[in-house]
C-alpha cells in the first residue's frame, strides 16, 4: 500500500507552519501530534462533542471533521492562540470568573465556539440563543448554567473592548 503525502502550509496562532502529511490526516491530529497544541481535545471522533473546536479563517469548526489538506493556506486559531499579550481573552476570563468549567475537558471547544458566536451575534445574545448555539458542544459535568452565564458576560466584555478600539 502506498501512503500518499502532501505538503501543506497554514498559519496557526499567527505562525507560519508547513508539514508533510498523509492525505487522510485530520486537522486535530496535526495540531495535537505534530504541533503540540494539546488544548484542542479529541473527545468523540464523530463531531458530536465539540471538544476539538478551533477557528479556521475566523469561523468555528470541529477540527476532527477537517482534513489538513482542506485547511491548506488557511489561518487557524486554537485555544492557545486566543489570548494575547499574556492576558486572557475576555471569553476565557468570563469562564474563569463565572465558574463556567469543571473538569475543563470541553472548555477549549466551548470557548472557541462561544467566541465565534459572539462575533456573529454581537450584543444581541440572550440565554436561549446561547443554549441553541452551544448544542454542538457537550459538557458532561455541568448543567450549562454557568457556561451560558460566562458567554453572556463575555459578550458584554467583548462588546466593550471593541467599542474602546
Amino acid at each position: 500500500m502506498t501512503i500518499v503525502t502532501r505538503k501543506v502550509s497554514l498559519t496557526v496562532n499567527g505562525k507560519a507552519v508547513s508539514a508533510d502529511v498523509e492525505d487522510r490526516t485530520l486537522l486535530v491530529h496535526l495540531l495535537r501530534d505534530n504541533l503540540g497544541l494539546t488544548g484542542t481535545h479529541v473527545g468523540c471522533d464523530t463531531s458530536q462533542c465539540g471538544a476539538c473546536t478551533v477557528h479556521i479563517d475566523g469561523r468555528a469548526v470541529k477540527s476532527c471533521t477537517v482534513l489538513v489538506g482542506q485547511a491548506d493556506g488557511s489561518n487557524v486559531t486554537t485555544i492557545e492562540g486566543l489570548a494575547g499579550h499574556n492576558e486572557l481573552h475576555p471569553m476565557q476570563a468570563a469562564f474563569r470568573d463565572n465558574h463556567g468549567l469543571q473538569c475543563g475537558y470541553c472548555t477549549p471547544g466551548m470557548i472557541m465556539a462561544a467566541v465565534d458566536m459572539v462575533r456573529r451575534h454581537g450584543g444581541k445574545l440572550d440565554e436561549a440563543t446561547v443554549r441553541q448555539e452551544l448544542e454542538g458542544n457537550i459538557c458532561r459535568c455541568t448543567g450549562y448554567h454557568n457556561i451560558v452565564k460566562s458567554v453572556l458576560d463575555a459578550a458584554g466584555r467583548m462588546e466593550m473592548a471593541s467599542a474602546a478600539e
